[in-house]
Formats: C-alpha cells, sequence, structure tokens
C-alpha cells in the first residue's frame, strides 16, 4: 500500500549566515506567488526593504506586504507593458531612492500540455510575453538606475525546463532558457560595467536559479498523484520534491555581495541533482526492439 505523500518543511537555520542584505532595497516581481512570497519573507528576514510587484494574486501579495510591515511596498502591473514597468522602478525610486537588487520572478505557463504541433501562434506569444518581455522590460529599467548608481544586481528564476527542456511546453523551456542563458550570459558582462568594481564593491552581478518541480499551490494538483511524484523524482539524485524556501535560499545568497562576491553569469539548477525526465514509461518500451 502506498504512504501518503507528506512533504517536510525545510530544516530551519536559527543563525542566519551575515548577507550584508541589511536596508538594501530589493524589488522582486511575481512577488504574490508560492515561490516569489517565499523569497520576499527570506529577504525581509534579512533585514532587506522590499517592493513586492504582483500581477493579479491581489488578496495574496496584501496579505504578504501586511506581513512584512513597513518596509515593503506593494505596485501592481503588466510587466509585459513598458509603461507599467517603468512605473514599478519610479514607485521603488520614490519609496527608497535607490534600489539595489532585483529579482526577476514573474512569469508563468500554460496550463495545459501541447506539442509543438498543436500550439497557437497566441500561446506561443502569450508565454513569450509573461516571461521573457516581463523579464526584458523589467531588467532594462533596472539597468538604467544600475547605470546611474553604478551599484547593483540582479538575480533571475528561469527553470529547469530551460536547461532541460520540457516536451508539452515548449514554449515555457524556450522562454526560460533565453532567460537562463541568453540574457544571464550577456548582462553579467554589461552590469560589470554599468556598475565596474572597486576596491570595496565587487561590481555589478547577474545570476539565474533554475527550480525543478516544487511544491506552490499551481503543482498542487500533479504532486498530489504518487505516480507523477515517484517519476519526478526518479530523475533526480536527492528524490524529494523542491520547497518554495529551497529556491528563496538560493536567491538570497546570489543577492548578496558579501555571499556571492565573486559570482555572476551562472544559471544554478536547484532541482536535486536532476539530470532530466524519464522519457518512456516501463510498458511504453518493447525490449526486443531496444
Amino acid at each position: 500500500m502506498d504512504r501518503p505523500l507528506v512533504f517536510h518543511p525545510p530544516l530551519q537555520q536559527d543563525d542566519p549566515m551575515h548577507t550584508g542584505l541589511e536596508g538594501k532595497v530589493v524589488v522582486v516581481t511575481g512577488a504574490s506567488g508560492g515561490i516569489g512570497s517565499a523569497i520576499a519573507r527570506k529577504l525581509a528576514g534579512e533585514g532587506a526593504q522590499l517592493v513586492l510587484h504582483y500581477r493579479t494574486g491581489r488578496d495574496r501579495a496584501e496579505a504578504l506586504a501586511s506581513e512584512l510591515g513597513t518596509a515593503s511596498l506593494l505596485v501592481r502591473g503588466q510587466l509585459e507593458r513598458e509603461a507599467d514597468a517603468r512605473r514599478l522602478m519610479a514607485a521603488a525610486l520614490r519609496r527608497f531612492g535607490r534600489v539595489d537588487t532585483l529579482v526577476v520572478n514573474a512569469g508563468s505557463w500554460a496550463p495545459e500540455s501541447a506539442g509543438i504541433a498543436d500550439i497557437s501562434l497566441k500561446r506561443w506569444r502569450g508565454t513569450m510575453d509573461a516571461v521573457l518581455t516581463t523579464a526584458f522590460l523589467s531588467l532594462r529599467e533596472f539597468a538604467r538606475v544600475v547605470r546611474r548608481q553604478r551599484r547593483g544586481n540582479a538575480v533571475l528564476v528561469a527553470s529547469t525546463a530551460g536547461i532541460f527542456g520540457e516536451a508539452g511546453q515548449s514554449d515555457y523551456a524556450a522562454a526560460k532558457a533565453a532567460m537562463a542563458h541568453g540574457l544571464v550570459k550577456s548582462l553579467k558582462n554589461e552590469f560589470a560595467r554599468l556598475a565596474p568594481h572597486t576596491a570595496d564593491y565587487c561590481g555589478g552581478r547577474v545570476n539565474a536559479v533554475c527550480p525543478g518541480w516544487t511544491v506552490v499551490p499551481r503543482n498542487a494538483s500533479k504532486l498530489a498523484d504518487a505516480d507523477m511524484v515517484r517519476r519526478v523524482t526518479a530523475t533526480m539524485a536527492l528524490p524529494q520534491i523542491g520547497r518554495p524556501d529551497d529556491m528563496a535560499n538560493a536567491v538570497v545568497y546570489l543577492a548578496s555581495d558579501v555571499l556571492a562576491r565573486h559570482v555572476t553569469g551562472q544559471a544554478w539548477v536547484v532541482a536535486g541533482g536532476m539530470e532530466g525526465r524519464l522519457l518512456w514509461e516501463r510498458d511504453e518500451v518493447e525490449p526486443g526492439w531496444a
């Protein structure tokens, strides 16, 4: 008999490592989601001042802002629109006077899987806008701030879909691959010039975190299926589903100029040592033809 699925909370760290994030201003896009809210809480725990962006999850965003208190600012926006991306950064500057870190976490995927033969142009463009255009516009506005400040770093939340591919989600995988590789590898060189290193500053840095399967509300129905959990974890050296805090811890590290002062241009896979996904079920392979 299968045991019921129990997702244990991550181990708690009683004495946080010094990150140097106290008083820093961090903009988190998509902060109302499962991973975004975990990132915000972890950064708040390090003493950062937060600008929390949301698009549709108003109730969740307001609850999060209330939980984090006065050191946070809530801003709604559709970041595929230039005006909203500008408004987000302008609101942060009005409130705090600067922006030290941008966490690019906003994005979504189509709820149904579809092979490329069945993906409409409308869906393709919608995914590119939701993932890649929002990242581009957020980063562009932040880069303009960094150019003036001569300080700042960015952390992009990509996906293992952009590392290993994702059958049935080629639009999402393509957009996340562009973030994890094309954007990060290019912008690490640009930000190092926008915010050059000095005797007391490491220089502008850009990195990405690539989550695998994570326990968040939009995955809840799939992760309630024991067979799905087995299939997913069978690809991992550490056979367990990721938690939002696992991703948030990686973001905090990369946002810290103290801890990650010499780390830039990296796409960190946080997925238990995943090596890809099983392509075939046992009964789909004919041993005699293999």
